[in-house]
């Protein structure tokens, strides 16, 4: 096993943290390994003799050149990552990970604020080239490979065992994090957490005009067209066009017979989506054009409230354990590219026998959930059998959508509004939220959630 660690030389008590993070880790591993853009800066470190100092192969490109650089030169099956700047490693928590490993790629810890990639497990032989096929898109996130991968997550709570105070996660790397540190209680890294959040916010312009960093989540106004009659323009991610209209309609009613359409029309360059099919437009819409932002308050909707709770209620007998529902969330934050490439974007996803089968993304949620069903309304892919999944709140009309798809289950990593849940109740929905940190809270429709009698992520059903 290997190591690839930041470049950081800052010290703690005369001890500069790479040191002390590659001491840690040769206390656990085979083989240590420091990566990085300037090896003469580390010949008088004082690192141990056997740590190999290695220039970094794509330079400047972050933590993910480091661990190709890692990758490429381990002579074992797996190289455990760790960033210079935690010093504190502790082996227990190495070997939680290690005994997890099975037939994965990487095992990786994760917390609320997700991953946790600079102390995680990867597998040299499929791990490598996945994050070479990253680099050469331009991507400089090591969890852009991860779709491609099989990936166990950690939930960092199931770490605490062999880690009670999860001092292994503890960063040091700036020289204001350093003096925070000296300035901390002598009693270790618990009170160095407990200073922290004493610390006032320090507040640093990163950007400045037209300088983009890091790429930008887009939106276009979109307007949707039935049978040549304007429906509705919604400001939209630019992508799945298509998917989008078909499952605007599909979810609001307007469009049933999978056999009746028959074509879809796409003009990007001006923004326009043109559904033909042998099903007539009503005749309230043809007279009447609808605007909706991006905004998560703007979801629209042509049904109202009573309408809704008059649809025939979902009847499926569908049930699922708590496990796979929670991973499947896991599945959905994997794939979603966007997000990872530019932040600001919702997830959609549609599961099927505990497998996300289907992910979509947009600016809206709304939008987001529209692409799913729209897919697979026009790939025939069932959805009275299956889980919808959603980084968005669950508000009413996302709820109105999922029972006009005759879906049984809907999660979200988030809130479930309470007339949302009056909803679902009324029409038979299995609503949960904020399914992360190990728990799923079921509000409506609990029978169809099942508790696992084992669960890896220590799961907690309320």
């Amino acid at each position: 096993m290997r190591m690839g660690v930041d470049k950081t030389l800052l010290d703690v008590d005369g001890e500069p943290l790479v040191v002390r993070a590659a001491e840690a880790v040769l206390s656990i591993c085979e083989h240590a390994v420091v990566v990085t853009n300037r090896p003469e800066a580390l010949k008088n470190a004082g690192l141990p003799d056997s740590v190999a100092i290695l220039t970094d192969e794509v330079a400047y490109q972050g933590p993910l050149g480091g661990l190709v650089t890692a990758l490429a030169q381990a002579p074992d099956d797996w190289v455990l990552a760790v960033a210079a700047d935690m010093p504190w490693l502790e082996p227990g928590i190495v070997t939680a990970l290690w005994e997890l490993r099975s037939d994965a790629d990487v095992v990786i810890p994760v917390g609320l604020a997700g991953s946790e990639p600079l102390l995680a497990l990867y597998r040299t032989a499929t791990c490598l080239p996945a994050a070479r096929a990253v680099i050469k898109t331009g991507r400089r996130r090591i969890v852009a490979m991860f779709p491609s991968l099989k990936v166990v997550e950690v939930p960092l709570e199931a770490l605490r065992s062999a880690d009670p105070e999860l001092r292994s996660l503890v960063n040091v790397n700036t020289p204001e994090e350093l003096a925070e540190v000296r300035a901390a209680s002598e009693g270790g890294p618990a009170e160095v957490l407990q200073a922290r959040d004493e610390v006032p916010v320090r507040l640093q312009v990163v950007e400045v005009g037209t300088r983009r960093v890091r790429g930008m989540p887009v939106e276009r106004p979109i307007t949707i067209y039935m049978n040549d009659v304007e429906v509705a323009t919604v400001q939209a991610t630019p992508a799945d066009l298509e998917e989008m209209a078909v499952g605007f309609m599909v979810s609001e009613g307007l469009i049933i017979d999978r056999e009746q359409l028959t074509d879809i029309e796409a003009d990007r360059k001006r923004g326009m989506v043109y559904v033909t099919t042998n099903e007539s437009v009503p005749d309230d819409l043809v007279h009447k054009t609808r605007y909706v932002t991006s905004g998560c308050g703007k979801g629209i909707t042509f049904s109202s409230v009573g309408h809704a709770r008059g649809l025939a209620p979902v009847t499926s007998t569908m049930t699922i354990e708590s496990e796979p529902l929670y991973e499947m969330m896991g599945q959905m934050a994997r794939a979603a590219e966007q997000y990872r490439d530019s932040g600001g974007t919702h997830a959609c996803a549609l599961g099927r026998e505990g497998r996300v089968v289907l992910v979509r993304e947009d600016v809206g949620r709304h939008n987001a959930l529209d692409k799913l069903l729209g897919r697979a309304f026009l790939d025939r892919i069932p959805t009275d059998d299956a889980v919808l999944l959603t980084t968005g709140r669950i508000s009413y009309e996302m709820a109105v959508k999922a029972a006009k798809a005759r879906v049984p289950i809907v999660v979200s990593r988030t809130a479930v509004t309470d007339l949302a849940a009056d909803i679902a109740t009324d029409l038979g929905i299995t609503l949960v939220g904020y399914a992360r940190g190990g728990k799923l809270v079921v509000y409506t429709r609990p029978e169809r959630v099942i508790v696992s009698d084992t669960s890896e992520h220590g799961d907690e059903l309320t």
